[in-house]
């Protein structure tokens, strides 16, 4: 158990830091709530499990191999996330009933497309993997030991939203604040998964 701590902290430090998925759980906390994040919670994990899984079994190799696909990779995932923020960006004009929460189909996307996410899975193989061994160990305690942090993590922006509006209250200029930071991250993101080529 204790060979397993320096993946744990890892985790901990990657899911925990600000990044695209934190940005906007926590926008969509501060706007919704955190019950109506949930669904956008449950996408943001599946997305993760299914790049933890597919990392290792040679997805992480085809992107290394094609760097014009990685650039354009690396576009489309901060345009993808960005039109996520921007979509409340009149929110306050709206009326109770018009405003939708991010869904499960919308958090899938995010990790899959997230250069911070990537990065984060490929040092962990990298850096973790090789000192695991049997099944288990080398392709389920990487992806299990994201989604325990992502369920405790994700959790905690999204409440930090929620927190946020209870103490400034709703109004138009949180709300875009939110936004602009979210896509400053998504930006950070971008110019740092483009620095790695």
């Amino acid at each position: 158990m204790s060979d397993y701590v320096p993946l744990w902290m890892f985790v901990i430090l990657m899911v925990s830091t600000p990044g695209p998925a934190n940005m906007l759980l926590m926008g969509s906390g501060a706007q919704h709530g955190f019950i109506k994040c949930v669904n956008f919670m449950l996408g943001l994990a599946s997305g993760k499990i299914v790049l933890n899984i597919a990392i290792p079994l040679g997805l992480g190799l085809v992107i290394d191999k094609y760097p014009l696909g990685t650039t354009i990779f690396v576009y489309l995932s901060a345009g993808y996330m960005s039109w996520l923020a921007l979509r409340s960006w009149n929110n306050h004009k709206k009326s109770p009933s018009e405003i939708k929460p991010l869904t499960y189909i919308h958090g899938t996307l995010v990790h899959p497309l997230s250069p911070k996410a990537w990065i984060m899975s490929l040092l962990a193989y990298s850096q973790f993997g090789p000192e695991f061994s049997g099944l288990f160990e080398e392709r389920m305690l990487i992806p299990l030991s994201f989604l325990m942090g992502q369920l405790v993590f994700h959790s905690l922006w999204c409440l930090s939203g929620v927190l946020l509006k209870t103490t400034v209250g709703s109004n138009a200029l949180l709300n875009r604040c939110l936004i602009i930071i979210t896509i400053l991250v998504v930006l950070w993101a971008l110019f740092y998964g483009l620095s790695l080529d």
